[in-house]
């Protein structure tokens, strides 16, 4: 079974990643950026999803009566964290794009 890499995604990895991220991939009509916010927040949603699908294959290893209780119990804590995470942004641009509707024009 392969071991998929345990990471976490909290507001501040994201913020890391947002600043990492080029400036101007908009605004760039060749298209030249390899990468930009759009690829970081698709490969912060793919880590996430691996974090679940980790914690998922954890508990039904250890269903099935093998696997280390420790182990399990890290991999569905870092999916609850994962999720946790994932709400809190998701709450945010919701409230975000609330408050840009309620501008007058």
């Amino acid at each position: 079974m392969t071991t998929i890499p345990t990471i976490v995604i909290t507001p501040s990895t994201a913020a890391d990643a947002y600043n990492r991220a080029p400036r101007g991939v908009m605004s760039d009509p060749t298209g030249a950026s390899s990468s930009s916010f759009g690829d970081t927040v698709a490969q912060a949603v793919q880590q996430g999803l691996a974090v679940g699908q980790n914690a998922e294959a954890q508990a039904a290893t250890a269903i099935a009566g093998g696997g280390n209780l420790t182990a399990v119990v890290t991999a569905l804590s870092h999916a609850e964290m994962t999720l946790q995470t994932a709400t809190a942004i998701r709450d945010r641009v919701v409230a975000a794009y609330q408050d840009i509707m309620k501008m007058p024009i």
